[in-house]
């Protein structure tokens, strides 16, 4: 039995987000031709683009795959807060794209899902693109409130650059 905090498992994966939470979608161009996608679905999909950005992540399979146990960690010393989640779909090279999506557990500060996707466009142009929805769950995500949504584009835009930072480094 799944442990998800939401009900609307898998939206992320071809959308429309679901109403009553803050919605994210976040794309950047991070390289170009079918060497750079390849390169930047796999830092995705097993976890570098996350740990280059300075996230811990401790997962239960060594690349994205559907019921995998993912907890993601930001922060400093002592302080840094721990995110639960479980992967719910994956998407290896299908029709362009590389990425993953994966949900809320119980302990995690918000409710919803995320997905980190990688395409290779017609033109040859590789985007990445961070798109989640999500709500407060925990009382110090309630407390903090607006502030929220700023820093979750802050951390995607991050990851954007931190993905770009790798596929030039090939």
């Amino acid at each position: 039995m799944s442990t998800l905090t939401y009900p609307e498992t898998g939206a992320t994966r071809l959308g429309p987000l679901p109403r009553g939470y803050h919605h994210l979608h976040h794309r950047t161009r991070v390289g170009r031709g079918a060497d750079d996608f390849a390169v930047a679905g796999a830092a995705v999909t097993e976890w570098r683009m996350h740990r280059a950005s300075g996230a811990r992540i401790d997962a239960s399979a060594p690349r994205a795959e559907p019921g995998a146990s993912v907890r993601v960690s930001l922060g400093a010393g002592p302080v840094r807060l721990t995110a639960p989640c479980e992967v719910i779909w994956t998407a290896y090279g299908e029709e362009g794209r590389t990425g993953f999506g994966y949900g809320t557990l119980t302990g995690h500060p918000e409710n919803g899902e995320e997905c980190f996707v990688v395409e290779l466009a017609d033109d040859g142009t590789v985007w990445f693109t961070v798109m989640a929805f999500s709500r407060p769950a925990a009382w110090y995500a309630r407390l903090a409130g607006p502030l929220v949504p700023p820093v979750q584009l802050w951390y995607a835009r991050r990851l954007g650059r931190t993905l770009r930072r790798l596929v030039a480094a090939g």
